[in-house]
Formats: structure tokens, C-alpha cells, sequence
């Protein structure tokens, strides 16, 4: 008998058969034909993989162009467009279609993102009527090429302090983009330094010598392939990784645009030179703006989730084919994936992002339903902004974690290029950084957490926020957080009375919750009273902030790994009954149980762990573990990684 066998035989478990087919149906869900076709131009593209190693680095950037191109003529890349501009009115769609794009060249990918999402979604969310007619058409056809000028050499995540400026001349109805400082230059600008002929360009708006803060105009870039006087654009050179990808500098030098220029959606300028808006107050019309952007953390979260299936992919299927040393005399080398070690290391990583793909599916509904409706609560806005923000830290992290675990699992031919983790570790590391980086992110999760999406928190910076927080009374912050509310909650739920973190069963899925529930509200408790003790002794709020910023990052971590687990925990309930489910359950309990182990000394701390307790939880890890051994393959194979893509002859035979 495998050593895999022995326990399960011991205990009674019956080892659950899993339908592929069914399976990858529900992974696949609502949007099984965009992801089928995004899967079929993958493959017929796949030769893709072989060009970024073969072609010199201009060749490889216009091969790139040129499939981004082509699999905009087949619809999948337009699908968050109106149709009447040549799209697929669906935005949910549009991100499963990324979300899958992402199984193949991450230059592509990322190619598309620049086009479709970044340069296209700023003119279809920032835009009016006037830039939607002109523009829409040829940009999702993909004749008119073009990028997203925001980030600036000095200025990356912080988009208020931009230091490019557009100045009204009233005189001549046009505005002068200028860039003030080498600070101000626009920095590692995609599609920038030789597609793009048409810029989204994020600037300061001047209008009668008054600041109105940060806008978007559509400025010329190039013109019959030359750049356009004026303007003046620097290749950013090699990178560590995406050189399909023409990012580049860009400076403005007295550019002139007409008025009409103005994306204003929210703002307006009048041909006399008055500044109109149907946002009065100058933050909240700043993060008006930037919230319609959202959809790109969405798509590069759910694109990192796609890498780490790339990865586990390989080295599990390599985990079942490759032997080292032998366990026992004259019964040969064991198979990797046979060792209690090796499925430590990929196997709560597998159940992870499992479960990430169905917190991404929830991700996925509420942009859809946000987007998709006319003047949405904006309450539901905010929650969408704030889960976007987390799910995007925690997706890219566990690609970059998962790739790095899967290639040393796969030995020395994990570091051939021709297996694919080169490409997957160089192309997929940034993009814990772009979109927003992940600190920061989970930054802005938290305080959406201490202000409780406030009305007004649009117009607290984290300086405001301290403040805000401090003036609640300690009591009110408790009641707010409520977590001695949890705990009458849980002893309802779980056998054990006070001490049910001790008594519940450990595959309780209730327990699991709870247990994540009380950190995070015990979390939230703990800043809110560190931040208001802090001011009340007088010290500086920035000060006060900068102390507890670690406290910040664990809260929002906390956060987004409950809503995770929620996610997951709820799709496992609503499937119905069958091997599938028992895999899903296995998947489930091994998420719950590793992200409460890793943990550990955090639980241990607050009194909700016993040592004899934390023993257990990890004796229960490697037994679900030895259960979804034999289960591995099925369940890399639902997630429907074209074998054109793997391309790892070494690993795969």
C-alpha cells in the first residue's frame, strides 16, 4: 500500500472520485465560452513562448503587438465594452477573459491589460460621448494603439502629488501639458516607448491660474509612427522581465491640446475658462475618479491567482512522474509527491488557490454589478474598492510565492527556460507592484476598515484617519469592532461555551470562520486603540501612524483572508453533494487550517490556541494533505491549462 493509503485506510476515509469535466465547469462557471475561446487563441498562438527566448527584443515587442492585434479581432479582448462600439457589453466577462489570458505570455497579457484595460478603460470610465465616439471603435478593433500616463518617475503611488500640469489657455481653448521636473516625468509607461499613438495623460489641472487637482486629457503621442513636437519619449530598456513590452518615459514640453481633450466625465472646463464639476469637494472627486479604475486591480489579482495555476500545474504533474531515493528495500525510488514534505510544500498552496479563485469569482460578480448599474450605492462602490485593493496584494504575493516553491520542487529542470518558470518568475514579479503596490493597498484596506467606509473617508488622508479614529471613544470603538459580540456569536455556534476554540471540532467550518472573525476584529480593536492612545499623549498623527503601520498590514491581511475563506466556504456549501465536493471540502478545511497554522503564534498569544491544540491543527494539515495527494492531478487539471502552454518537456514527459 502507498504511504499516501495507510492513514486513510486506518480511519475508514473513503477516497472521493472527481469529475474533471464537472469540475472544470464550475471553476469555469458563467463564463466557460469566453474562456474557451481565450484558451483556443492561446493555443493557436503558443509559439509565443518559444519567440521570447528566440527573437531579439524589437522583434519580440511587434511579435506581441501583433497577437494582442489579432485576438482583438476575435472579441475576447473588447468584452467590457459597448457593443455599439464593437464590444461585448460585459464586464464580468472581460475579466474572466484576462483572468485566462494569463495561463500564456505574460507580455501579452500584460500588452493587453495597457490597451484594453488601462488606455481603453480610462477613456470608456473617464471619458464622455465625445471621446467615446471618436476613439471607442478603432481602440477595440485595436487600430488606434495607445497607453495610460499616470505613474511618474517621483511620483508612483502617491497620484495627488502628480507634478506633469495642464494649464487653460483661455485665449486659444487649448491646454498646455507640461512636465516640471525630472520628478514629473511620465515613468515605465506600457505601450510608451513605440506603439502608442495616444496617451491618457494624468496631470494637474490650472484653470485661471487656479490648481483643480489631478485630470486626465488625451494628448498625441505619435503621429504616421513619429512622435509629435513636443513631446519626448525614452525607452525604459531592459527589464527583469515583460520585454514584449514597450514601457518607456515621457516628457511634455508645451504640449498643446484642445479643450475637448479633457476627459470629463466629472469635470469640465467652459471655452471661457471656468472650471465646472457635479463634485464639489476636490478629494472626493479625485477618488471618484480613480474608483471607475478599479477593474484593472481586479484583472491583475485574478491574472496572479492564473499564474500560480501555471506553476502548480507543472510541478505537481512533475511530482507524479519524477523518483528520488528509495523508501523502503527493493520497492524501488519513491514518487516526489509521495513524501510528506513535498506535499507540504504544493499542497496548501494548491488549497489556496482554490480558494483564491473563488474569492476571486465573488470579486468578479460585485465589479460586474457596481459596473452595471446606474448611480450605485456609493457604499458598494467603496467595499468593491477596498476588496479589489486586498484581493489584488494577496493574489500577486501567492503568485510570486507560488512560483518560487513550484520551481524548487521541480529541482534543476525547473531552472531550464524551457520549462516556463523563467518566464513565470521574470514577467509575473511586478505584478506585486503594479496597479497599486501591495502595502499601500492593504493600507488603504485597513483604513476602509477603521473609518467602516465612513461617509466622508474619501476625505481622510492617513493623517485624518488617525485623527477620526482617535476622537471615537474607546468604548465606541470596541462596540464597533465588536468582537466580544463574536464571541457570544461563536459560543452559540460551537460546542464548549468559553471555551469553544478548544472544543470545537478542527474541521468544523464554523470553527474555522470564527477563528479568523475573532483576529480580525480583535485586530481592528487593537489599532483603533493604539492610534487613539498615541494621539491622546500628545504625539504628532503621522508619527502615531507610522508606528502602527505593521498592525495595519496584519489587520488588512486578516481581512482579506476571512473574506477569502468566506468565499471558499460558501461555494463549497452550495455545490451539490458527490466526489466533488468532498474534494472541494478537503481543499477547503486545508486552506483554513494552514492559514491558522501559519498564524499560529498570533492565536497562541490572544488565547485562542492551546499548544496541544496548535500540535493538532498541524497533525490535521499533513492528513489532509496525505488525502488530497492522490486527488492532485484531477484537481490541476480542472483548471484547464492548455497542454500547448506548459511546455515542459522536462517536467512532463
Amino acid at each position: 500500500m502507498a504511504l499516501h493509503d495507510a492513514s486513510a485506510a486506518v480511519s475508514g476515509y473513503v477516497q472521493p472520485e472527481i469529475d474533471v469535466r464537472a469540475l472544470a465547469r464550475l471553476l469555469d462557471g458563467p463564463y466557460a465560452g469566453v474562456r474557451d475561446l481565450v484558451r483556443t487563441n492561446l493555443a493557436a498562438h503558443s509559439s509565443v513562448l518559444e519567440d521570447a527566448e528566440r527573437l531579439d527584443r524589437d522583434a519580440f515587442r511587434e511579435r506581441v503587438r501583433d497577437i494582442a492585434v489579432e485576438m482583438a479581432g476575435t472579441g475576447q479582448t473588447g468584452m467590457g465594452f459597448p457593443a455599439a462600439y464593437g464590444g461585448g457589453d460585459d464586464i464580468g466577462a472581460s475579466v474572466a477573459a484576462f483572468e485566462t489570458l494569463a495561463f500564456g505570455d505574460l507580455s501579452v497579457l500584460v500588452k493587453v491589460g495597457v490597451q484594453f484595460g488601462l488606455f481603453g478603460g480610462a477613456i470608456l470610465q473617464l471619458g464622455t460621448a465625445r471621446h467615446h465616439d471618436a476613439y471607442l471603435a478603432d481602440l477595440v478593433a485595436g487600430r488606434l494603439m495607445g497607453c495610460f500616463a499616470m505613474t511618474e518617475s517621483g511620483h508612483g503611488s502617491n497620484v495627488q502629488a502628480l507634478g506633469t500640469v495642464a494649464r487653460y489657455d483661455a485665449a486659444t481653448g487649448e491646454f498646455v501639458v507640461t512636465t516640471e521636473g525630472e520628478a514629473a516625468r511620465k515613468d515605465y509607461i506600457g505601450n510608451a516607448a513605440r506603439h502608442a499613438e495616444l496617451a491618457v495623460v494624468f496631470a494637474q489641472l490650472e484653470v485661471g491660474g487656479e490648481a483643480r487637482g489631478v485630470h486626465a486629457l488625451l494628448v498625441p503621442l505619435r503621429s504616421g509612427g513619429r512622435v509629435v513636437e513636443g513631446v519626448e519619449i525614452e525607452d525604459d530598456g531592459l527589464k527583469m522581465g515583460l520585454n514584449g513590452v514597450d514601457n518607456g518615459r515621457i516628457r511634455f514640453h508645451g504640449v498643446r491640446v484642445p479643450r475637448e481633450a479633457l476627459l470629463n466625465r466629472f469635470a469640465d472646463v467652459t471655452p471661457d475658462g471656468t472650471y465646472v464639476s457635479s463634485i464639489d469637494n476636490p478629494d472626493r472627486r479625485f477618488f471618484t475618479m480613480l474608483g471607475t479604475l478599479v477593474q484593472g486591480r481586479v484583472c491583475v489579482g485574478g491574472a496572479g491567482v492564473s499564474v500560480a495555476k501555471v506553476a502548480l500545474t507543472l510541478a505537481v504533474k512533475y511530482a507524479v512522474r519524477r523518483r528520488q531515493f528509495e523508501a523502503s528495500p527493493g520497492e524501488g525510488e519513491q514518487l516526489l509527491l509521495d513524501y510528506g514534505l513535498h506535499q507540504r510544500r504544493l499542497l496548501p498552496l494548491l488549497a489556496r488557490t482554490y480558494a483564491l479563485h473563488f474569492a476571486q469569482d465573488t470579486l468578479r460578480g460585485q465589479l460586474h454589478d457596481v459596473f452595471s448599474v446606474q448611480d450605485d450605492p456609493p457604499q458598494a462602490r467603496r467595499r468593491l474598492e477596498s476588496r479589489a485593493a486586498g484581493m489584488k496584494a494577496l493574489g500577486t504575493w501567492h503568485a510570486t510565492r507560488t512560483v518560487q516553491e513550484c520551481r524548487e520542487a521541480c529541482g534543476g529542470a525547473g531552472y531550464l527556460a524551457v520549462n516556463r518558470f523563467a518566464a513565470l518568475k521574470a514577467d509575473s514579479d511586478v505584478f506585486t507592484t503594479f496597479e497599486g503596490d501591495n502595502h499601500v493597498l492593504l493600507q488603504l484596506v485597513a483604513k476602509g476598515l477603521l473609518t467602516d467606509h465612513a461617509g466622508e473617508f474619501e476625505d481622510l488622508d492617513q493623517l485624518g484617519m488617525v485623527r477620526y479614529v482617535a476622537g471615537l471613544a474607546v468604548e465606541t470603538v470596541i462596540e464597533k469592532t465588536s468582537a466580544h459580540k463574536l464571541l457570544e456569536r461563536v459560543r452559540d455556534l460551537l460546542p464548549g461555551g468559553d471555551r469553544w476554540d478548544q472544543e470545537a471540532g478542527l474541521l468544523d467550518s464554523e470553527y474555522h470562520l470564527a477563528m479568523l472573525r475573532y483576529r480580525e476584529e480583535h485586530m481592528l480593536a487593537g489599532l483603533a486603540r493604539r492610534l487613539k492612545a498615541g494621539v491622546d499623549r500628545g504625539r504628532d498623527p503621522g508619527a502615531v501612524f507610522s508606528s502602527v503601520q505593521d498592525h495595519v498590514i496584519a489587520l488588512a491581511h486578516a481581512h482579506v483572508e476571512r473574506l477569502v475563506l468566506e468565499s471558499f466556504t460558501e461555494a463549497v456549501k452550495a455545490h451539490p453533494d458527490g466526489g466533488n465536493k468532498v474534494a472541494l471540502g478537503l481543499l477547503c478545511d486545508l486552506y483554513a487550517l494552514s492559514t491558522i497554522e501559519a498564524d499560529r503564534a498570533w492565536f497562541m498569544e490572544h488565547g485562542r490556541l492551546t499548544v496541544q491544540r496548535s500540535k493538532a491543527i498541524s497533525r490535521e494539515v499533513n492528513g489532509l494533505c496525505r488525502k488530497i495527494r492522490p486527488l492532485a492531478v484531477d484537481l490541476v487539471d480542472a483548471w484547464g491549462v492548455p497542454p500547448q502552454l506548459l511546455r515542459a518537456p522536462d517536467l512532463l514527459g
